[in-house]
Order: C-alpha cells, then structure tokens, then sequence
C-alpha cells in the first residue's frame, strides 16, 4: 500500500495550498504592489529635481507639520482611553459594558464624512455649540482642533480592539494574586497588567498613528482646506491632483506611502518581538 499523501493541518492537499497561496499573491500584486509602484513611477516621472521641490514646497512641509501634530496629539488620546476602556472591559463587570464595546465599535460603521459632520453641527458656527464658541472667540471648525477632534473619532476604536481581546484572554487571575500580596491599583497596572499587554499596546498605537497620518473623510469636512493652514498631507494631494499638478500631487504621495511602508516595517519588527518575547503572565512576585 502506497504511503497517503501528505496534507497540512487542515487536510488540505498541495494544490490547494497553492492556489490559496497564489490567490493571495496575486491580490497583493495587483492591489497593493502595483498602486504603490506606480506612485513612486509618476512621482519621479519629472526627474529627482521636481520630486525634491514638491516634498520641500512651503505648503507641503506645512501639511507635513500638520500631520505629525495631529497625530502626535490624537494617538496619546486614544491610547490613554484605549488602555482604560479594555482594562475596564476585561477586568470588571458593571452595567453598560454591552453598550461601551458597541460605541467602541462605532467608528467602524460610521462613514468618516458622516463623524466629519457630526462636528460641524455640534461647533459649526451655526452649530450647537456654535455661538458660544463665536461670543468666546474659540475657533473649532476650519482649524486644527477641529482636525483633531475628528481624527481622534475615527481612530479611537484601534488601541481598544487590539487589547480587549488579548486581556480578555489573560483573566484576572495576576492581578488578583497581586492584590492579595498588598499591591495597589496602579502597582497592578504598570508591575503586572501592562507588560502583559505591551506587544498588543504598541500593535495598537502603530495601527492608530497609521490611520491618523492617512485619514481623509472627517478632516476634509472640518479643515475647510485652508492651504498652508489647514490642509493635511492627504488632503495636500488632492490639492495638488485637482490642480493638475500631477508629479507634485504624487511625490506628496509618494511620501505617504513610505510612511505606510515604515508602518509595515515596524508592525513586523513588533510581531518578531512578539514570537521572541511571548507575553507571560505574571503574579506580581517580589517586586511588589
């Protein structure tokens, strides 16, 4: 009797195996190899001199600053809140928890312009809020705080979904050992709770910075494209595109998307870490 043929853990067959494997190559090329080339092939169409003039244009290292401090302000933001909802969500029960997880979830289903003009109506100067920022002279809409609060809306949910389930998943028993040897709430936190979760924390940061760097829809309703002011590096493309100004348009692009390939980079870097640290869960032992 000949030997069965061998199969992977599944029972699926090589052939099988290979056409899965050549289906996901040839997604990746088309979708995502070949976009990315061409941005950097119109990007250089014009020489390395025209790329360099575009990147170093007064109003594309103003959309560049402005970038970096939205995000620098909004994933600190959802990383606090991010932290706080999960421990709150896996450690403890208490009326409303249901509800919490579905508005955690809310940014998922809400298109960004939609979030986008949610702000306008509630600090729009004929908005909610609208008069009485005028009276104060507080300026939301058509500024960068308005450009913070809808990105820190549609980027909230990120640091929360990647550390939900990997608390859920460690229980409460470490933190439970450690307050019967005396610890506190915050010595629980940072001696116990957070090195469990740091691999899934920094995951979820990189993944929040990513999206606050790349959001369009929701900046685009509350910025008011102010050029030089307003105007992120997204939204610096379209500037650009509807201008005409295509090798601009796409070296401005063509610095997004290495941003996105440094994203991918580090995410790698942190799941290596991840397969070489394993998060192991721990009592609290003499430290406490």
């Amino acid at each position: 009797m000949s030997a069965p043929r061998r199969r992977n853990s599944i029972g699926a067959g090589p052939g099988m195996r290979a056409a899965l494997i050549g289906v996901s190559l040839l997604f990746m090329a088309v979708f995502l190899v070949l976009p990315l080339l061409s941005v950097f092939t119109e990007a250089l169409r014009g020489g390395f001199g025209k790329y360099f003039a575009a990147i170093l244009d007064a109003d594309a290292i103003a959309a560049l600053r402005l970038t970096l401090l939205v995000a620098l302000i909004a994933v600190p933001l959802n990383m606090v809140f991010g932290v706080a909802a999960s421990w709150a969500i896996a450690k403890f029960d208490f009326w409303g928890k249901s509800l919490l997880i579905t508005l955690i979830d809310l940014p998922f289903s809400v298109s960004p312009v939609i979030s986008g003009l949610i702000y306008v109506l509630l600090f729009g100067a004929q908005g909610l809020l609208g008069p009485w920022l005028q009276a104060h002279d507080i300026q939301v809409i058509f500024a960068v705080p308005g450009i913070v609060l809808a990105t820190v809306f549609v980027t909230f949910p990120f640091v929360a979904r990647e550390l939900i389930p990997l608390m859920q998943e460690q229980g409460t028993e470490a933190e439970e050992a450690a307050r019967s040897l005396g610890a506190n709430g915050w010595q629980m936190f940072t001696r116990v709770t957070l090195p469990n979760i740091k691999w899934g924390l920094l995951y979820g940061v990189l993944l929040c910075n990513a999206r606050a760097m790349g959001e369009f829809g929701a900046v685009s309703v509350v910025s008011g494209h102010i050029r030089g002011l307003t105007t992120t590096m997204p939204l610096h493309v379209e500037i650009l595109y509807n201008e005409y100004n295509f090798i601009a348009a796409f070296a401005v692009a063509s610095l997004l998307a290495f941003l996105a390939l440094v994203t991918l980079v580090v995410k790698s870097a942190l799941e290596w870490g991840d397969r070489q640290n394993p998060d192991e869960v721990r009592v609290a032992g003499a430290t406490l």
